[in-house]
């Protein structure tokens, strides 16, 4: 890991619409505390001037101009910060650079990337070289997937206390999630169908339950596209962030040394409600693919929820745990804001704030979510980011 640095944390992607949540967060929650030194990143001085402002934070909040297509300027920036902390997407087309920056001059490093195929080609290129510098590289750090990885590792850690073993099938089920989209999702779902146009092998990267688990592969899963009837919850069809949050749970599984067995079998899936009405909202995601639906005007980058529908938002995810013996566990994580954005900039940044304080001696590589946090997170975003991680009979 980084030693002495200027900065504890570079907010990069600060004039965006995340990056302006996290460092808000920031400026308010820790203000006048001596941890964590702070700074804003961007492409325009200007701009960061002007958010600063806008966001009430303090007027000395240092300004750092860095932008992906200046290489020299990334990597001085990686240079000066403990944890570069970065909002700046479709990361498919401007993560890499950071990545790289961080990786090579052993910078921490958490984003909000829910890009499979980005994530799989960092682990190739670059986990290598994180630990060799101590980097360590954190993708998905937001509600995907932090709640998700993070209720998995919740409900294990009770099994294993409990049952003396951990739980071979898991079911996560989304109750309820009442928020909107930004542009940047829409613009991370677009360029990743670029890439699959032009490069059509990344389908089978995608399709892979187990493509980022260096190499293992488990057992058949459900692949969570069809809408079904459950007897305990009713009507349940397709998620829109299984696809991410699956392949990110094998990989913390893997890197964990398979603490929830070789054999773990996970999947997840929108709850819809009973009935025939949870019935033809169950098949009307099935319908869609497991994608947003038939959205006729998507945000533009940059655009989001107004600050009224990210206090109004909410989300409510139970996970099912049946053990060998046909025992079943219950745990739940909820949020306190819609989930993409008013919560997501909480989340990201205490992900940041356990980099540093928490998880210090922990060494490199390009992680997930629960092997570098592990309990220190789930702590963090009880008491500071409004999430709730409760058993439940």
């Amino acid at each position: 890991m980084a030693g002495d640095r200027e900065f504890d944390i570079i907010v990069y992607g600060a004039t965006g619409y995340t990056g302006r949540l996290v460092a808000e967060y920031l400026a308010q929650q820790y203000a006048g505390a001596a941890t964590p030194t702070w700074a804003m990143a961007g492409r325009s001085a200007d701009k960061l001037a002007s958010v600063r402002d806008e966001i009430g934070a303090p007027a000395n909040t240092p300004l750092v101009v860095a932008d992906v297509g200046d290489p020299a300027s990334i990597d001085a920036m990686a240079k000066r910060a403990k944890v570069i902390l970065t909002t700046v997407g479709p990361y498919q087309l401007y993560g890499e650079p950071v990545v790289a920056a961080c990786a090579a001059n052993g910078a921490d490093y958490v984003d909000l990337s829910g890009e499979v195929a980005f994530m799989y080609d960092m682990i190739a290129k670059y986990d290598a070289q994180a630990k060799e510098t101590g980097a360590r590289i954190v993708h998905s750090g937001g509600f995907d997937s932090i709640p998700f990885d993070m209720g998995v590792y919740f409900l294990q850690q009770h099994a294993i206390a409990k049952l003396g073993a951990p739980l071979p099938r898991i079911r996560g089920r989304v109750r309820s999630m009442n928020g909107t989209f930004s542009g940047g999702t829409f613009a991370s779902g677009a360029a990743t169908m670029a890439a699959v146009a032009k490069n059509p092998e990344l389908l089978n990267v995608l399709r892979n339950p187990f493509a980022l688990a260096d190499g293992f592969e488990g057992p058949e899963q459900p692949h969570g596209m069809a809408a079904m009837e459950e007897p305990d919850l009713g009507w349940v069809g397709p998620f829109v962030m299984a696809t991410i949050n699956t392949r990110n749970i094998h990989r913390s599984n893997k890197l964990m040394g398979h603490i929830y067995g070789a054999d773990f079998v996970y999947d997840e899936m929108m709850c819809t409600g009973p009935g025939e009405k949870g019935q033809k909202i169950a098949e009307g995601l099935a319908k869609a693919g497991g994608g947003f639906g038939d959205v006729k005007d998507p945000p533009k980058p940059g655009e989001g929820p107004s600050k009224e529908e990210r206090e109004a938002g909410n989300y409510d995810v139970v996970f099912i745990g049946e053990a060998a013996d046909g025992t079943l566990l219950k745990a739940v994580v909820t949020g306190d804001k819609d989930p993409g954005y008013g919560s997501t900039s909480k989340i990201i940044a205490e992900a940041a704030m356990c980099l540093i304080e928490d998880v210090a001696d922990k060494p490199g590589g390009v992680l997930t979510p629960a092997p570098i946090f592990s309990d220190a997170i789930i702590k963090r975003l009880r008491e500071r980011a409004g999430l709730t991680f409760e058993l439940e009979s």
